[in-house]
């Protein structure tokens, strides 16, 4: 009995003594990639932001009046809020002319979604549905995309003293970054002017396509079409989505229900990108791509490889406005 027993415990020993320096560099080896697997899967399935960073380097847009600011400092010179100087002088840049091209972008672009809709239900096959819902799902994931795509590079690179695109088009995306909830104090025209003004080249030609081409010609096209539409529409509709984003008093419940289910961007998915200073989860029509795409380090590739090149800071005018507190 002792002899077997003592078999089996030198077994043991033996198979626990590496026999040579080649299992030892192989033990080396795997403990070397079960800890890289390990960190791995830990920086994977780590929160973007945590709940201190949201909380120290955000504003709380559900306490807009700022009564839970900490210190004496930050009601004199407020980080962020309507009470912010540089969002005071930013909203001060509105003009005339801006609103006026914004009432133009979106009445033309409701009359031409409007008459393309009813061309679409008048040209739809139920025996194709199942290949319109595909490419109209790929339509709302390609705005998703560019909204995204958008939202990085106005925030991120240009000046609000460049001509023509610096008052008209990034002076809002400085001005949202130190007054969060200014967007919510904005009308329709004002919110969704910008947007409306982008797909109206495409809801053109579709306009020009139905009317211009037979009905084979119109089927043979018509997932195409589809895919382009729900595009236009989700493209259009961006700012609005992203304005229910920040309002958190009186929305209605069917935008809840939608938020709630991440069909369209929710509000606290919202709030990782309001994190100081700014740099990731910047699309904002459903933010079904903000994950994947931090995780590729998607953004901050890009932003190297434009600093490389350029030499230019990303944010930095971003940055500059966020200083102007007094």
């Amino acid at each position: 009995m002792q002899g077997s027993m003592f078999s089996a415990a030198s077994v043991e020993t033996l198979l626990r003594v590496p026999r040579n320096k080649t299992d030892c560099c192989c033990r080396n080896v795997m403990t070397r990639v079960v800890a890289a697997e390990t960190a791995m899967a830990a920086n994977f399935l780590a929160p973007v932001k945590t709940d201190k960073q949201i909380y120290e380097h955000s504003m709380l847009e559900d306490d807009p009046n700022a009564n839970s600011a900490v210190t004496h400092e930050e009601k004199i010179k407020p980080r962020w809020g309507p009470h912010h100087k540089g969002a005071q002088e930013l909203a001060n840049l509105y003009s005339r002319g801006k609103r006026i091209q914004e009432c133009i972008c979106v009445g033309v672009c409701m009359t031409l979604m409007v008459v393309n809709l009813v061309f679409i239900l008048a040209h739809l096959r139920f025996e194709s549905l199942s290949t319109i819902v595909g490419a109209a799902l790929c339509g709302i994931i390609t705005a998703d995309f560019s909204s995204g795509f958008v939202h990085w590079a106005a925030d991120t690179w240009g000046s609000v003293e460049l001509p023509v695109i610096g008052k008209n088009f990034l002076r809002p995306f400085r001005e949202h970054h130190i007054d969060p909830t200014s967007i919510t104090r904005h009308d329709f025209i004002e919110t969704n002017g910008d947007n409306f003004m982008v797909p109206v080249p495409v809801l053109v030609w579709m306009a020009w396509h139905f009317l211009t081409h037979s009905e084979l010609e119109v089927q043979q096209r018509f997932s195409w079409t589809c895919y382009l539409f729900l595009l236009a529409l989700f493209v259009a509709m961006t700012n609005q989505i992203h304005k229910w984003s920040h309002t958190y008093f009186g929305l209605p419940s069917w935008v809840v229900f939608l938020q709630d289910y991440h069909v369209i961007l929710p509000r606290r998915h919202h709030r990782i990108h309001h994190v100081a200073p700014h740099e990731t989860y910047f699309c904002i029509t459903t933010g079904w791509l903000n994950w994947p795409l931090e995780k590729l380090h998607f953004w901050q590739a890009l932003e190297w490889l434009i600093e490389c090149t350029t030499g230019y800071k990303p944010r930095a005018d971003d940055f500059k406005w966020a200083q102007k507190r007094s």
